[in-house]
């Protein structure tokens, strides 16, 4: 105990004591005012207890047992006083900590009914879509048998009529798949490792080339981009991202896509291409699902592929955001929460 806890121990003691021997208000004032002064300078309650004690006991020492209980009755009203303030605290600290406890229980049953739904939500989309694939590729196979096999006893309007049964079989068809390929993305596990996102985005880039061969994309990636994160979902990430930048410059006579990072405080991975853009009034429609800032007409796709690319964003921790300009290209940011290795 430091030279002024005991000082004001004593000073304490001393007024107490002659307010317990002559009844003196004016020491009962200034044993409170000590007593809670004490208390509020940080000595400890025991401390004020064992003072208490201290002056009591010189007090009651020479008294009757008749005088001592009615010393020792006013002695602990007194400490109760003194106390008061610190035991309003401590209670007002139990009865918190209790709500916070109360409202902490209820947020994760919240959250886990949240989670059985979302997992519920996720389970009859991955059947529903599954289970349609088989109708629809009898309706796609058969308009096809007709077009093959009866061709010359329908007219040219009923065999456009059956192409574009075909069409819309084959439309929903890709739309499944990637509804698929969403709910995978969600349920499957998430496994983090080294992960050489340069390497990934260039296999990802020649499987476009490869995919279209007569068409000629200037495509710059940045080299020695290594994250930690999971592989398998960071490739669906990139394939999406590159696909949109590879069919958004398809209109553009020197098409360029370039893949890099930003090192503005956390590390910002980037897709950025010179094709037909957006405008940044409609950007917090990007990423919602079926959502489209094109016509199907000028650019085919089901409005699933940024949903899809924003929930492997959000598994990794990180954040997806945009910035574009109609007919000057987009660029697409993410991070990967605590996920950067080397850059």
């Amino acid at each position: 105990m430091s030279a002024v806890s005991r000082d004001m121990q004593r000073q304490y003691s001393e007024a107490f004591s002659r307010y317990l021997a002559h009844a003196d208000e004016i020491a009962l004032n200034q044993a409170y005012e000590l007593g809670r002064k004490a208390l509020a300078d940080g000595m400890g309650v025991l401390d004020i207890a064992v003072a208490h004690h201290n002056a009591v006991d010189a007090v009651i020492a020479g008294e009757t047992a008749e005088e001592r209980s009615v010393e020792i009755a006013k002695a602990a009203e007194f400490l109760a006083e003194t106390l008061s303030p610190f035991e309003m605290s401590l209670r007002g600290y139990r009865d918190t900590n209790e709500r916070l406890i109360a409202l902490n229980e209820t947020l994760r049953q919240a959250r886990a009914a949240a989670e059985a739904a979302n997992r519920e939500l996720e389970a009859f989309s991955y059947s529903v879509a599954h289970d349609l694939r088989a109708p629809l590729r009898g309706v796609d196979g058969f308009s096809l048998a007709l077009l093959q096999d009866y061709a010359d006893k329908l007219d040219e309007e009923g065999c456009d009529y059956l192409r574009q049964v075909r069409e819309s079989a084959q439309r929903m068809g890709r739309l499944i798949d990637d509804l698929l390929a969403l709910s995978r993305v969600t349920r499957s596990e998430l496994v983090r490792e080294p992960v050489d996102l340069s390497g990934l985005a260039q296999s990802v880039a020649a499987q476009l080339q490869r995919a279209y061969p007569d068409r000629r994309v200037e495509i710059v990636i940045a080299a020695g981009m290594v994250v930690d994160g999971d592989a398998r979902l960071l490739r669906v990430a990139l394939e999406n991202l590159l696909g949109n930048a590879w069919k958004f410059t398809s209109k553009r006579a020197e098409p360029r896509i370039e893949v890099g990072v930003s090192a503005n405080g956390d590390a910002a991975y980037f897709v950025r291409d010179n094709g037909a853009g957006f405008d940044m009034a409609y950007a917090s429609k990007l990423f919602a699902a079926f959502q489209r800032l094109h016509s199907a007409d000028e650019f085919e796709g089901t409005g699933i592929g940024l949903a899809t690319v924003q929930r492997i964003v959000n598994r990794h921790d990180g954040r997806i955001w945009a910035t574009g300009e109609v007919d000057c290209g987009a660029t697409f940011y993410f991070t990967l929460g605590a996920g950067v290795l080397q850059s």
